[in-house]
């Protein structure tokens, strides 16, 4: 069981969606990941709802009004192949999702998500300070993270 979960407060409105609508969304693009509980007010609206993303048990609850979500909490994805970025960084930046920088993103819900591959940190991490720099200077010109970018910037002299 895991003891330590993060916990998402959404404002649960009709434009922002709200914590069930979120939780939909998100167990829809990941495996391992289901909707696990919601409990309803009399209304019928959902209050609070668990949920696990690709195995992650996450909280969350529809209190209006909601504080904001912030970058400074994110959830760190890391994906293994380019077209698998591709896929989730169209999913999360649509419906008025905002692309950032650097593989960050807002999703409409006003979460961050950070969709990074391994390569990133195994090229950032490289002895070489010149090819680690080369890499790095890529990344702070991309959005979205493109592997092939990196791997040039690696290589390039």
């Amino acid at each position: 069981m895991q003891k330590i979960s993060p916990f998402l407060w959404f404002d649960g409105n009709a434009e922002s969606g709200g914590a069930e609508e979120a939780a939909e969304f998100y167990v829809s693009l990941f495996a391992d990941s289901s909707v696990d509980s919601v409990s309803r007010l009399p209304d019928g609206s959902a209050f609070g709802v668990t949920f696990t993303i690709d195995g992650l048990t996450v909280q969350a609850m529809n209190a209006a009004p909601a504080p904001a979500f912030s970058e400074a909490t994110s959830f760190f994805v890391q994906v293994n192949d380019q077209s698998r970025i591709d896929a989730l960084w169209a999913a999360l930046t649509a419906d008025g999702g905002t692309p950032g920088r650097c593989g960050w993103l807002v999703d409409r819900f006003g979460l961050s998500w950070q969709i990074v591959p391994p390569i990133l940190g195994e090229l950032l991490g490289d002895p070489d300070t010149a090819r680690s720099g080369r890499v790095m200077q890529a990344m702070l010109g991309m959005g979205k993270i493109e592997i092939a970018g990196l791997l040039a910037a690696a290589e390039a002299e």
